[in-house]
């Protein structure tokens, strides 16, 4: 079936929308549909969340979510890996957290994938930086690098295995190397 549209949509128009698997992002008035995680992408996504809660979530100093809808600055992203400190986390009327996120997180994770272009990874990180983000990441399972995005910063590459990897202030009790991060594709 052909889709019509004699309009682009607007952001409202868009967050009406069921959403899709994988995951849209709405960018400058264009609706772009992520890639399908592969098992390397996976790997990386569950290993390092489940790291990061390992030590934030335990001492309600932050939280790690995957593929969470953040919407703000007029864009709805869906970033690999969203890490809210803890205080910044929405919460609805029960105290619960909430379905709708509209601030950008604290630090953005992106994982490539195979057939992802870095340019559209690193706009996304840039902009989440102009609106609070403190850090991004820019994993390359198939370069095994992580460019490292800071405000009014220049990016970072890290590429040898003993090199341990900058976190947000935030996390600072968070100790991870390259050959750990890439390791896990090894199991």
């Amino acid at each position: 079936m052909v889709q019509i549209v004699s309009k682009p949509l607007t952001l409202a128009e868009f967050l009406k929308l069921p959403e899709t698997e994988p995951a849209r992002e709405y960018i400058d008035g264009e609706i772009i549909q992520k890639q399908m995680p592969q098992g390397k992408h996976s790997t990386i996504q569950t290993e390092l969340s489940a790291t990061i809660n390992a030590v934030l979530k335990r001492q309600r100093i932050g939280r790690a979510f995957c593929e969470l809808r953040c919407t703000f600055g007029g864009r709805s992203i869906v970033p690999d890996i969203s890490v809210f400190v803890w205080e910044r986390i929405p919460r609805d009327d029960r105290g619960e957290i909430a379905n709708v996120f509209s601030l950008a997180p604290d630090w953005n994770i992106e994982i490539r994938s195979p057939e992802q272009s870095q340019t559209q990874i690193t706009d996304k990180i840039m902009y989440s930086l102009e609106f609070d983000t403190q850090m991004g990441w820019s994993i390359d399972p198939k370069e095994q690098t992580v460019s490292v995005d800071r405000p009014q910063q220049r990016p970072e590459v890290f590429d040898e295995s003993a090199q341990q990897l900058p976190v947000p202030s935030f996390a600072r009790d968070i100790q991870l190397t390259v050959g750990e991060l890439f390791g896990w594709l090894l199991a």
